[in-house]
């Protein structure tokens, strides 16, 4: 009998179109690798309900109740957010004692047939094996541009984050050891596996439309998921603004020379009126842009000098 004990982690908010066919499709992949002798008859889905406000947890109440030793979770008190979702899912699983685990979201738009392929690459030695989606062909233009920029940005920053990651993910033992030292309020989980330096392997997968429901995710979501990632993984947008400040201030230096040399030496002129407001609205644009990175530092500052809990649990199912 295999002994490795593996549990599928799945944040939940607001699913219930979806969720009844998730618990049957996932509980059927289980059962297929504990009956291929893959991983353990111990091992279990575990379900996170990040503070939904339709049926969810009833229906994970539900099918814990019918099948209590493969359907486990927890509830919110409210909503924290998909990260936080994720995290509280890995503590609560490496508590349960589990070998490894994977994350991958309720909708099932990530193949969960490509899970098999996720314990094979642990058997072979990856503590960390990263979904990759091959295109973003399911995704909106709204969508599919940010986060092709994003993925960019992010690298031009020195952050070693792969193109199309999501967090369809398996993580080991070792791996959910690491993560558990790490305190931050707000972690940003693509960015820091990769930062971790463990051995690491890739499964790559296409994303499926969306059968039930529609995606909780939003532009606005993506974008503040996106700057969390940012000001947690580098610093060079400050040294940025830094850069744009000496520039500024060199080359007003050089326009102020010219200036005194054309008025009181040649006796003209430099620029008109027009010319000037031109460049009074872009360098006061390029201040508010500067304020406004710094600000998200601050920010996420002052959320890590506040050290409020990442979640709060209502109900646990164990």
């Amino acid at each position: 009998m295999n002994e490795t004990r593996l549990a599928i982690v799945i944040p939940c908010y607001n699913e219930e179109d979806t969720l009844s066919f998730s618990i049957s499709r996932l509980s059927e992949v289980l059962d297929d690798l504990i009956s291929k002798n893959e991983i353990s008859d111990k091992s279990f889905l575990f379900f996170v309900d990040d503070g939904s406000l339709d049926k969810t947890w009833e229906i994970i109440h539900n099918a814990h109740l019918q099948n209590p030793d493969k359907i486990k979770g927890t509830s919110f008190t409210t909503n924290f957010g998909n990260q936080n979702a994720i995290i509280a899912g890995l503590d609560t699983v490496n508590d349960l004692g589990v070998d490894c685990a994977i994350t991958i979201d309720a909708d099932l738009q990530q193949d969960e047939t490509k899970i098999g392929e996720f314990v094979q690459k642990y058997k072979n030695g990856a503590d960390i094996v990263a979904g990759i989606r091959n295109n973003r062909d399911t995704d909106s233009l709204v969508k599919k541009v940010p986060a092709t920029l994003f993925y960019k940005f992010m690298n031009v920053l020195g952050v070693n984050l792969q193109p199309n990651h999501s967090e369809y993910r398996l993580v080991s033992k070792k791996t959910l050891e690491i993560i558990s030292n790490y305190k931050e309020t707000k972690l940003f989980l693509r960015g820091l596996f990769y930062e971790l330096g463990l051995k690491t392997d890739y499964v790559y997968f296409d994303v499926k439309k969306r059968q039930f429901g529609e995606s909780k995710f939003n532009f606005f979501s993506l974008m503040r998921l996106a700057a969390y990632g940012i000001v947690s993984f580098s610093v060079r947008p400050l040294r940025f603004v830094f850069l744009i400040g000496l520039f500024i201030s060199f080359m007003s230096f050089l326009v102020g020379i010219l200036w005194f040399y054309l008025i009181f030496i040649k006796g003209d002129t430099l620029f008109g009126i027009e010319g000037y407001e031109i460049c009074e609205m872009f360098f006061s644009g390029l201040q508010i842009l500067c304020i406004g990175i710094i600000g998200e530092y601050i920010g996420q500052i002052l959320e890590e000098v506040k050290s409020r809990p990442r979640y709060i649990k209502d109900k646990d199912l164990k």
